[in-house]
């Protein structure tokens, strides 16, 4: 079935510092120690780094010449094609207003950047080093000055000041809110070094990745010159350093993405064997089934297959049949996405844990997994499934310990530190599991939602028990519509109310839904950005909070995971978090699979093996020449 996983594909980024900077920056340290000396100034500790990792070492060292999973010498050329559903009217991908192309924000960079061969490493890109105290209470970055935009401009400090200050200025208020909360101030010291403060109470363990990661590189000039907003909806895009940039676009239909040749980065060593396709093409149709549909015809070349029948049942057209295209399942090592359906907890009838704790009992995975989806999935039951952060069982020591205050504070009921970390209901094999139905329904009287003659739930006020599952695709009608016919047996009134993508869009941002499917891309190493996803501060105007979700005591647990100093610590941690989230019952756990399911036209090739952590089809995969060349000899192409 469909997966919402968007996650995008890691780009690794780093390089060695010229030897004579080096010398020259280490000579002028010197100097500086020794005036401190002489005058008896205490000196402050100030390390200087390539690469950081808070738990651990880091797998790359300054003079590595290419990535390990990469093909340093793939050929630069050739065309891969994908699709995007629905329409877009804006290449701005950091304004609520309008609809963004697909990969829009391809053309903007990041100073840091991290690996898809290791958890929790962040390199130097768009700097040299970068410098900070031991309280991180401040960092440098030291900027290559070759760094150029895509029309040949430098870039500079000044554009990295720019750019955070426009972003906290005019972007969504949930960015706004959340770089605040750790950014001080941004100034540029010279051209080429550029210094964020960080605020006395920030957490600091991950404000330099918040720095180095959060903040996209955008042109001063490009702004000044046009007078353009973050926060507005535009067809021209903002200049950027990336490797790639806007070729052309139809409006609805296609947008393609050229490679910049003179990009500035392409010899760094962590850019070898990546970026090497000429172009990008984006295809536009209206649903997954159409777009399939469009596959099969030809009309774009790579599909990550996302819905379980088709993989099972519709890959048996002529183009697989005679080799043309390549089916095939990847090894993937993420965690899963933490796809589920999800309640809108602004909802009234929402607000009681009984409410959504029986509607998620009239949902039936193991049906669904048999009859739907052929056995091809396993149940999602924590934020964190398939890692070694997930909660398992009874709380340990070290959960009680973070728990325990919580529970003291009447944060938390009791239970959470005597019961196992809620599970995921199972079902039997029949669809309406009748067990599960004479659960959901004592539940439901007990919140004070009783049947009435025509078998219809309402309140003591005489207001119907009603749920809407909105949705934008058809592939998930066949899920849906089963869970649907659950809830009436009920005693709910449940309908399925699928909308075109805009409409969508709209309505999950005006947070004006009962329940939609949404995804929670937690991290391996997570910090204060679980507060976009999971804190009070701020929830309803969070994209990523989508049900809204307010819970001192999560707000709590957040703060402790972000200012873990060991991994032990954050690991602790993250299980006690996720015993509490999946506590409060604001999301009906779907399912995942540690294969990516893909298709492609058979010209493409990929490092073997793949890195655990990225499929990487648009990063360091490759088109094969002389497969090129045949499937162009045979009018294939």
């Amino acid at each position: 079935m469909m997966t919402r996983d968007n996650r995008a594909d890691v780009k690794a980024r780093a390089v060695a510092q010229p030897l004579a900077w080096r010398l020259l920056l280490a000579a002028s340290l010197v100097l500086v120690a020794l005036a401190w000396a002489a005058a008896g100034v205490a000196q402050e500790k100030i390390i200087t780094t390539y690469g950081l990792n808070n738990f651990g070492d880091l797998k790359y060292g300054p003079d590595m010449k290419h990535l390990d999973y990469v093909n340093p010498d793939a050929p630069k050329g050739g065309e891969i094609s994908i699709w995007a559903p629905g329409t877009f009217d804006s290449m701005n991908p950091y304004s609520s207003k309008g609809r963004a192309g697909a990969l829009s924000s391809v053309q903007f960079e990041t100073i840091l950047t991290s690996t898809a061969d290791e958890i929790g490493s962040s390199y130097c890109y768009m700097c040299t080093t970068m410098e900070f105290p031991e309280d991180r209470s401040w960092v440098i970055f030291n900027l290559r000055p070759e760094v150029a935009f895509s029309d040949g401009s430098p870039m500079t400090a000044d554009d990295v000041v720019f750019s955070y200050n426009i972003m906290v200025e005019q972007g969504l208020p949930s960015y706004r809110a959340g770089m605040k909360a750790v950014i001080a101030k941004v100034e540029a010291l010279d051209p080429h070094r550029v210094k964020f403060t960080f605020q006395p109470n920030a957490l600091k363990r991950d404000a330099i990745e918040n720095a180095g990661f959060s903040v996209p590189i955008f042109s001063k000039k490009w702004f000044e010159e046009t007078g353009a907003r973050i926060d507005e909806s535009r067809m021209e895009p903002a200049l950027g350093t990336g490797a790639y940039m806007l070729d052309h676009f139809t409006v609805n239909e296609r947008i393609v993405y050229k490679r910049n040749p003179n990009y500035w980065g392409k010899d760094n060593p962590f850019s070898i064997g990546t970026g090497n396709f000429d172009t990008i093409r984006v295809e536009y149709f209206g649903d997954s089934n159409a777009a399939f549909e469009g596959f099969k015809a030809g009309a774009y070349t790579f599909r990550s297959e996302n819905s379980s029948k088709q993989w099972a049942t519709g890959y048996d057209f002529p183009a697989i049949q005679d080799g043309t295209y390549v089916k095939v399942e990847l090894p993937d090592g993420n965690k899963a996405s933490g796809q589920s359906f999800v309640f809108n907890l602004q909802r009234a009838k929402f607000q009681d844990k009984r409410v959504r704790e029986a509607i998620a009992l009239m949902f039936n995975f193991e049906w669904s997994n048999e009859t739907l989806f052929y056995g091809l999935y396993a149940r999602i039951n924590s934020f964190w499934e398939n890692s070694e952060l997930a909660a398992e069982g009874l709380p340990t020591k070290g959960e009680i310990a973070l728990l325990q205050p919580l529970v003291d504070e009447g944060l938390l009921d009791a239970s959470i530190l005597t019961e196992p970390a809620v599970m995921a209901p199972t079902s039997g094999p029949r669809q309406l599991d009748r067990k599960n139905l004479r659960k959901a329904s004592a539940l439901l009287d007990e919140a004070g939602w009783e049947v009435g003659d025509d078998g219809i739930r309402r309140s003591a006020a005489g207001e119907t028990l009603k749920v809407e599952f909105l949705e934008r695709s058809p592939a998930f009608d066949r899920v849906i519509n089963p869970y649907v016919e659950n809830l009436k047996a009920l005693g709910v009134d449940a309908v399925l109310n699928r909308v075109d993508p805009a409409q969508y869009t709209d309505r999950v941002r005006g947070k004006d839904f009962d329940i939609i499917t949404d995804s929670f891309s937690t991290g391996y190493e997570p910090g204060s950005e679980l507060k976009q996803l999971f804190g009070s501060e701020g929830a309803e105007e969070s994209l990523f909070n989508s049900m809204t979700y307010k819970s001192a005591a999560a707000d709590r647990l957040i703060d402790i995971i972000a200012a873990a100093e060991t991994k032990p610590e954050m690991i602790t941690a993250v299980k006690a978090l996720d015993r509490v989230l999946r506590a409060d019952r604001f999301w009906v756990p779907q399912w995942f699979k540690d294969v990516h399911t893909v298709s492609y036209l058979n010209i493409y090739e990929h490092p073997d093996p793949l890195p655990p952590y990225s499929l990487g089809q648009l990063d360091f995969w490759w088109v094969n020449p002389e497969k090129e060349a045949a499937m162009k000899a045979a009018g294939k192409l």
